[in-house]
């Protein structure tokens, strides 16, 4: 742990963005030719981003392309882009996508005021002559970079990368409220399926999503803190409210030039989830389905020349369907001339890989273990070897490994302790390892292939703030439940001017699903508000309680249909270890957290009154029936086949047992959970005539974004802890 003697961190530190060590490269990508990496950066360390060349034989970074003028502003972006920024919690402004041709070497930028082409350097960007009225969503090249698609007012259209007037492919959404090539809401928030059309490998298609929501009753979002009234001032949206009818969605093919669309069997259930679409290399076409109940998931082929499909896999869970992007065609096997493909299974409570034939039949496993696959980094078909991610050693870290197809033990090829985040060259050859932990903010270096060994460093470039704040290093612990189960925390401890303690004590949590929190990273370090809260004298404490991600389904699964239950008595675990240790004041014990965290902090308080005194809960869901359908019912099930587990998991069910003092945050247009559930959350505590205090946003959504509000909020949450723990 660093010395506190020069412990030196203000509250504006807390809610300057990016933190210190995280401005760094993103969007890392290798050209086509494999020379130079190109990535996303900003050399004046703020938000806004300007696209980069690293010369991998030179060593050298240069500027590629800068971003016009007006596109640092979030304010002037569309109502579209705003939202898809909230799905992807994205804060950075400038240049925030590109995409790389692999055939013909140009790359295509999507900018506030249209799309752009990068054809040579020392060449002016070529704008696309796009029509502006609508904004342009989703664009992409086609696979042969011939082509370029987007969405525009509802309807796919195409156009030619080398200029040329764009062809409307698509027709019957527009003005009917339907959607032609879009993700709906549920895709993009639950299922990490950002996407609404692909291209065929050989550029002649198109496969889309015809998306039908005008069945779903609106709900409205009224802009209260607007001056004005009219235009802006307030926003429609179809939610799929748990147990209620989520959106239609159709999968067709269209020719590149339009036409008729063929329409692909779904099956015969139509309330599905249209899960993932993938172009297979012989021109067939697959879709994942999975039921409401998320409990089966079926990988189907369509023959689009015979209009024919079949099953090629089907994948059943007592607990849940936890979606993946691990499904991998390969052309040829050595053992199978028709090819196969790799697939991720949690089978065994565990996500591993396997290995299928063309036809579906597994041929073998290729990871086993009590551990878990994180991803898969790629394929070297011609050596037969697999590369992922994994946590095989400790769920604290994540390591690149590779396997053979052929079967045996897998070699991990990341040596330094921490977590990892890899991008692949195209020849397999190299990879770029992102790498940072607890005690190293994250450093960029080109590696081999073969065996892990440093090839070239990329980025490493020093962050004055890290030396100036000083920040410690958080302490990473284990500890047993009630029930011995191991979990893992992460202490920040006081600075010794507070003596050895016990010390009032801070519980930041998240506590949901398919989130991790203590993990060997930097951004624990540099978790600032924690960071802050130490300084003045508090211990804060993290835990990721059964139900995270990470750990297996035998983890999450004690959430099953009764949430807020066993994570509620993890966090008390974790408060009676601390005061085991001699570290927590037990008369002095407050938790904070936002969305699902903002939950657990409500309901911590509520029904482990005896435990914690304060609650600070941010955007807080108070009952589950007023969020989605697909993230909800899937750890919960539908409301009218568990209306117990419902009524028992929300807020309200419990306040009769709160006895501490509550602090409610919220934006009033968050229109993820919407400020109802803090609306009814207030309801119930007039009722049972218990005190609150309410802290309210007019203009923020789910992710509070502007610098004054969030300095104003840290403020708040700093001076309430102070007040009521103090």
């Amino acid at each position: 742990m660093s010395s506190d003697s020069n412990y030196q961190i203000a509250l504006n530190d807390i809610v300057q963005f990016p933190l210190p060590g995280q401005n760094i490269p993103g969007s890392l990508t290798f050209s086509p030719d494999g020379r130079f990496l190109t990535y996303l950066f900003s050399p004046d360390g703020n938000l806004v981003r300007q696209l980069y060349a690293f010369d991998l034989e030179s060593r050298s970074q240069r500027l590629l392309i800068a971003p016009p003028g007006g596109s640092d502003d979030e304010e002037t972006l569309s109502l579209e882009e705003k939202l898809r920024r909230e799905r992807l919690r994205q804060r950075e402004l400038g240049i925030t996508r590109y995409e790389w041709s692999a055939k013909t070497g140009k790359i295509l930028l999507p900018l506030p005021d249209g799309l752009y082409l990068f054809d040579q350097e020392d060449v002016p960007i070529r704008p696309l002559p796009t029509r502006p009225a609508h904004p342009i969503q989703d664009p992409h090249f086609s696979s042969d970079g011939q082509w370029v698609s987007f969405v525009q007012d509802a309807e796919l259209y195409v156009m030619p990368a080398a200029g040329g007037e764009p062809q409307q492919v698509t027709s019957g959404a527009r003005g009917t409220g339907k959607t032609n090539g879009l993700a709906e809401y549920i895709a993009q928030e639950e299922m990490a399926r950002s996407r609404g059309y692909w291209w065929s490998p050989d550029s002649q298609k198109l496969a889309f999503v015809e998306v039908d929501e005008t069945h779903i009753p609106v709900y409205r979002i009224v802009h209260q803190g607007k001056e004005g009234v009219g235009d802006g001032a307030q926003e429609d949206h179809r939610y799929p409210f748990a147990g209620m009818p989520n959106a239609r969605v159709r999968l067709g093919v269209v020719a590149r030039d339009g036409g008729d669309v063929q329409w692909l069997d779904l099956g015969d259930d139509p309330d599905i989830y249209l899960a993932r679409v993938k172009w297979l290399p012989n021109g067939r076409l697959t879709a994942q389905i999975l039921n409401r109940e998320q409990s089966q998931l079926d990988l189907l082929e369509f023959d689009l020349a015979t209009g024919q499909k079949r099953l090629l896999l089907r994948e059943s869970s007592d607990v849940w369907i936890n979606l993946h992007n691990m499904f991998h065609p390969l052309k040829k096997l050595a053992e199978h001339e028709a090819g196969g493909f790799i697939w991720a299974s949690e089978r065994t409570g565990f996500r591993h890989l396997y290995l299928y034939d063309a036809d579906g039949n597994e041929i073998r496993p290729l990871t086993h273990g009590n551990w878990q696959v994180d991803s898969l980094a790629g394929v070297d078909v011609k050596n037969e070897v697999v590369y992922f991610m994994a946590s095989k050693e400790t769920p604290t870290e994540s390591h690149l490994y590779q396997v053979s197809l052929l079967g045996g033990e897998p070699h991990r090829l990341t040596a330094e302790p921490g977590m990892h985040s890899v991008v692949l060259d195209i020849k397999r050859k190299r990879f770029v390892d992102v790498q940072q932990s607890i005690e190293n903010p994250p450093t960029i270096v080109l590696r081999s292939l073969a065996d892990g060994r440093l090839l070239t460093p990329i980025f490493e470039q020093p962050d004055e703030r890290i030396a100036q704040l000083n920040l410690p290093t958080p302490q990473i612990v284990t500890l047993q439940n009630r029930a011995g189960v191991t979990l893992f925390g992460a202490v920040y401890h006081p600075p010794a001017s507070f003596g050895s303690g016990p010390h009032p004590t801070i519980i930041s949590v998240y506590g949901g699903p398919h989130a991790q929190r203590v993990t060997n990273s930097w951004a624990l370090t540099v978790d600032m508000r924690a960071q802050y809260l130490a300084s003045q004298g508090f211990l804060v404490f993290k835990l990721d309680n059964q139900g995270s991600a990470r750990r297996g389904l035998a983890f999450e699964a004690p959430i099953k249909h009764n949430m807020g239950d066993v994570e509620v008595a993890d966090q008390v675990d974790g408060v009676r270890w601390l005061v085991e240790q001699g570290l927590a004041d037990p008369a002095r014990v407050g938790i904070y957290g936002w969305s699902y965290g903002g939950y657990m902090a409500a309901m911590c308080l509520a029904r482990a009154a005896d435990t914690f005194q304060v609650a600070v809960a941010g955007a807080p869901v108070t009952h589950w029936d007023g969020y989605d359908t697909c993230y909800t019912e899937r750890y919960m099930g539908l409301p009218q086949t568990n209306a117990e587990g419902y009524q028992v998991s929300s807020v309200m069910h419990h306040l009769d047992k709160m006895t501490g003092k509550l602090l409610l945050v919220h934006g009033l247009i968050d229109e993820n959970v919407h400020f109802r559930h803090t609306a009814r959350l207030i309801n119930g505590l007039i009722a049972a005539d218990k005190r609150y205090d309410l802290l309210l946003f007019p203009d923020e959504r789910h992710m509070p974004r502007k610098a004054d509000g969030r300095y104003y909020m840290e403020e708040q949450i700093v001076d309430y802890f102070k007040k009521h723990l103090i």
